[in-house]
């Protein structure tokens, strides 16, 4: 029953984040019929944060009902599969993050294709990661590197699972910097950060606002970000590459989908929109304070994320020697 509820929740019922946006000139939606998002993962997750903010926009510039169904399980595969099933007609469309291609190496099957099971709209968003440290695993992230390297597989780090963003850019990070660390996967982010915390594990990887929050009582401390260069919500924070790792970039995305198949005018309707909403200051802002850059773009854009990612993450598995479920 509650998640019939949840998966039903009226747009105005949500994390209230677009009340405070102004409300647009109206344009023409597809048709009076509601329009469902929906997002593999748990309400108040960061796919769904940013499909409630999109779909709030979308409904107000469009005067068309869209209503965000959360279908959670399996890492994503159960909403994946539905939205990939769907009637291409732009009245289901799906807010996904990155993980609906790591699944493709972390899955002997999947009950959907990644790329041709999917239209790609629109790129809605990135978030960097940052590197965690409790004092046990050194100061700083070169101290890290060669404590590990010192003691190959005596240094453990966190996860909230096999295969999560968290899991598989430490792997990344493990085989950039050239050192054996030992994996200690949890059920859920909440327990790989309470033994962060407690010193049960040494190191994690977590998204950038998540990051920062946690590094502010200095139980432990942010020692490094996995991007090209150092992100906004940590502009103090050095990269990977500055600590001597080389070529360490971990983002996760989240992209707006529709079924394959769906009318090219409906994706370029679709894809104007949501441009037009990623521009808006009070968008941007949002997303920023969650640690999110917006990004918008044709929907080539996400295409071409798909493709590399599709690759990249399966060389990171193949090479960690993670076997497929």
């Amino acid at each position: 029953m509650r998640d019939s509820i949840t998966r039903r929740r009226a747009l105005g019922l949500g994390l209230g984040l677009g009340t405070a946006l102004a409300t647009p000139a109206l344009a023409q939606g597809l048709s009076t019929r509601p329009v469902t998002v929906i997002v593999p993962f748990s309400a108040g997750s960061p796919p769904d944060v940013v499909a409630r903010l999109v779909a709030e926009a979308f409904a107000r510039r469009w005067n068309q009902p869209f209503v965000v169904d959360n279908r959670t399980g399996a890492s994503g595969n159960i909403g994946a599969q539905a939205a990939a099933r769907a009637a291409p007609d732009g009245h289901t469309l799906m807010v996904t993050a990155s993980t609906l291609v790591m699944n493709a190496s972390l899955y002997k099957q999947l009950p959907y294709d990644p790329v041709a099971g999917f239209t790609p709209v629109a790129e809605l968003a990135t978030v960097g990661f940052g590197l965690l440290l409790h004092p046990s695993g050194g100061a700083d992230a070169r101290e890290f590197v060669a404590r590990a390297k010192a003691r190959p597989g005596a240094l453990n780090y966190g996860s909230p699972g096999v295969g999560t963003p968290h899991h598989l850019a430490m792997e990344l990070f493990r085989q950039k910097a050239g050192i054996n660390l030992a994996h200690v996967p949890y059920r859920a982010v909440a327990g790989a950060v309470t033994d962060l915390l407690a010193g049960q594990v040494a190191a994690m990887f977590v998204p950038i606002g998540s990051a920062v929050e946690l590094a502010k009582d200095g139980r432990i401390k942010l020692v490094a970000v996995a991007s090209e260069d150092r992100l906004p919500a940590a502009p103090n924070t050095p990269t990977l590459a500055e600590a001597g790792v080389a070529s360490m970039e971990m983002r996760d995305w989240y992209g707006l989908f529709a079924p394959a198949g769906t009318p090219p005018e409906i994706v370029a309707k679709l894809n104007t929109t949501a441009n037009e909403i990623l521009a808006a200051p009070e968008t941007a802002a949002t997303l920023r304070t969650q640690g999110m850059t917006p990004v918008g773009g044709p929907p080539d854009r996400l295409r071409a994320d798909v493709a590399t990612d599709l690759a990249r993450w399966a060389s990171v598995v193949r090479e960690a020697g993670i076997t497929p479920e």
